[in-house]
This record gives C-alpha cells, sequence and structure tokens, in this order.
C-alpha cells in the first residue's frame, strides 16, 4: 500500500530574464571605464632597481638601510599613520623617487630604502599628504 502525502502546490520559478545579466555587464563595462589604469600601471609595474640614478629623484643618503628589526617594526605600522611616526623607525632614505598622482588630486610621495639583509630587495614607502599610506617590495 502506498501512502500519499499532501505536498503543497509550489509556484514555478520563473526566469529573470536578461535584464540583470544586461544590468550587470553595463555596471561592470561602466567600473572599467571608470578606473585610471595609467596610474594602476605606473604603481604596479616592473620594480625598479636603484642602481639606476634616474629612478631616483634625490639621493638622499647613500648608507640608508633598513634592518630586520626596523623592517619588523614598520611593518606593524597601520596605514594613514603620521609620516613622522614612521619616520621614528627608519630615519632618512636612500631616495626619494618620483611622486605619482594614485588618488584624483592627491600627490603620493615615495621613497626608498634597501634591505640591509638582501642588498637586492627595497622597500619602497609611500606617503600621501604627510600620512603613511603604504608599502611595496622591489626585487632587483
Amino acid at each position: 500500500m502506498v501512502f500519499q502525502q499532501n505536498i503543497p502546490h509550489r509556484p514555478q520559478s520563473h526566469r529573470l530574464g536578461t535584464k540583470p545579466l544586461v544590468a550587470a555587464s553595463l555596471t561592470m563595462i561602466l567600473a572599467a571605464l571608470l578606473v585610471d589604469f595609467d596610474s594602476l600601471t605606473t604603481v604596479f609595474s616592473s620594480p625598479t632597481t636603484l642602481g639606476q640614478q634616474s629612478d631616483c629623484k634625490t639621493v638622499v643618503s647613500n648608507e640608508a638601510q633598513l634592518s630586520r628589526e626596523q623592517l619588523a617594526t614598520l611593518l606593524t605600522i597601520p596605514e594613514r599613520d603620521a609620516k613622522t611616526r614612521v619616520r621614528q623607525v627608519v630615519s632618512e632614505p636612500y631616495c626619494q623617487l618620483p611622486t605619482l598622482k594614485i588618488r584624483s588630486g592627491v600627490d603620493a610621495e615615495r621613497e626608498a630604502y634597501p634591505l640591509a639583509f638582501d642588498p637586492d630587495t627595497t622597500l619602497v614607502i609611500l606617503y600621501e599628504n604627510d600620512e603613511y599610506a603604504g608599502y611595496r617590495f622591489s626585487f632587483e
């Protein structure tokens, strides 16, 4: 004997159609058009070496190097902290790199620090309006 349970009638799902797909596509295309690819390629370009003097706008200190301890302390400083706090840890840079415009209307300053324990690696620190805005490593 087969028992039949009463299953409530469920409405069938309707196809959404193409409107959401078109809207999502247009949103992605608009976002891609608004991105400033020129600035992104400058920031994420291939690493520069400090041996090329043309990369440095101004050589500040030929003896400047970061120790492991300085690097470890620097990596604990949160972004948007004061530039003076970063300078307490790293002191003077090897050189200042040319400024960039990463965000509209804001000049970004960059300073390069070779690592004492890895001469082929340089730490580049980014500042915006005297605030620490981040870092990246440059590998020779």
